[in-house]
């Protein structure tokens, strides 16, 4: 049974004449003789208005309840796409997580899926039938729907891909694939053709908003091959897929940026074993995500200065956190907001020696100053400051030809 997975975001089934738009493509699917299923977002804007009365309801809205509310956008654009196959005399009916069942595990609002229940499914499918299953939704053990974080639906399609050992998972968006940087901070960025779990998982984490790290992480330790394309346009999309599954000679596969950060320092910090953990320890438990660490020990090696950087809007709170922090000691603490992180991708530097020493190189050449680096086997990225980025986008995405 040739079976493919089609997943549509938000903004595709936005609008009435959205849905309608996208049926043509499930229909497009299903004359090809593929047994199709359909996962879909809830209409764009929907999920946003469901958070938001259950704010108005109470400050402290409970979790399991919470899931059931938010989870209901989805309920409603599969019904609309199933009204509409049917109208096209297409066999089509909705379902909804517990329907099926998809099982979870873990906390309400972030439970991953653990498994699909394929029967009801596949006798659908056998029928003819196209299902329209909700994504970003599932029930656990004690009977109760539960939700799988924003941008859930992606992970949902990518499970169902993977129990229905589907031959291609389609994420429907709305835009034409995957790109070397943000098309809308640089015209000249280019659309990607084939790209790696590995470097789309470092895009995804350092702000590329075309899929969630989440989502990504579970394609690759499933090896579900994902074909990103945009709803609206006909045309090649991006494929993501496994590293020898890449065929071209590129260093560099894009560059990702932040403008929202901000770089904590803490000068002259007592040095002993732990104090790192007793510095990020209450960080961690409030929420707050630290990014870039960097740390240098002072020629006697009793004193250390360690720089972090966290997003923009939990500056308060970290300063409050860090202040009142009576298990650590040091001479001084300094913030700046104003930072952006600029960080280039690619599993070809792996092999190909001079990557550091060009970027680093390019950057100087346009006076553009280095605060702080950091590295892992397929990024580097650096902090400079927030007036520079664009001019550090435009410069490395030249230095390393991604718009050819």
């Amino acid at each position: 049974m040739k079976i493919v997975v089609l997943k549509f975001g938000g903004t595709s089934v936005g609008t009435i004449e959205k849905i309608k738009k996208v049926t043509d493509i499930i229909i497009e699917h299903k004359k090809k003789k593929n047994k199709v299923i359909v996962v879909s977002s809830a209409m764009s804007g929907v999920t946003n208005d469901l958070i938001k009365k259950s704010k108005q309801i109470s400050n402290n809205f409970i979790d399991s309840e919470y899931d059931v509310l938010v989870s209901s956008g989805e309920q409603v654009a599969c019904s609309l796409i199933a009204g509409r196959l049917n109208h096209k005399g297409f066999k089509s009916r909705s379902w909804l997580g517990w329907q099926i069942p998809i099982f979870t595990n873990g906390p309400y609002t972030n439970s991953r899926i653990q498994q699909v229940n394929k029967n009801k499914l596949l006798r659908f499918l056998k029928e003819g039938g196209i299902p329209i299953i909700t994504g970003f939704q599932g029930v656990n053990m004690n009977e109760r729907v539960t939700t799988i974080g924003r941008g859930g639906s992606d992970a949902s399609a990518i499970m169902i891909a993977k129990s229905f050992k589907a031959q291609r998972c389609v994420i429907y968006t709305d835009v034409e694939g995957v790109y070397t940087t943000d098309p809308n901070k640089l015209k000249k960025a280019k659309k990607i053709k084939v790209i790696s779990y590995e470097e789309m998982l470092e895009m995804a984490s350092l702000g590329a908003k075309v899929m969630q790290p989440v989502s990504i992480q579970d394609a690759r330790l499933n090896r579900i091959n994902i074909e990103v394309k945009s709803s609206f346009i006909k045309k090649p999309g991006t494929l993501i897929t496994k590293r020898t599954n890449l065929n071209d000679n590129r260093i560099i596969t894009g560059i990702s940026s932040t403008h929202n950060d901000a770089k904590v320092t803490l000068v002259g910090v007592k040095d002993r074993p732990g104090v790192a953990a007793s510095i990020f320890k209450p960080l961690s438990i409030n929420s707050i995500n630290v990014d870039m660490v960097v740390q240098n020990i002072s020629p006697n090696g009793k004193e250390t200065d360690l720089t972090f950087t966290i997003k923009a809007e939990d500056l308060n709170k970290t300063k409050k956190i860090i202040q009142e922090n009576k298990s650590i000691k040091f001479k001084k603490v300094l913030f700046q907001k104003g930072v952006s992180k600029i960080s280039i991708i690619g599993v070809g530097m792996i092999t190909t020696p001079g990557v550091t020493f060009r970027m680093f190189q390019a950057l100087a050449n346009k006076k553009i100053n280095i605060q702080v680096i950091s590295t892992s086997e397929i990024k580097i990225s650096v902090l400079i400051n927030k007036k520079d980025a664009k001019k550090a986008l435009v410069t490395l995405h030249k230095e390393f030809k991604l718009q050819e």
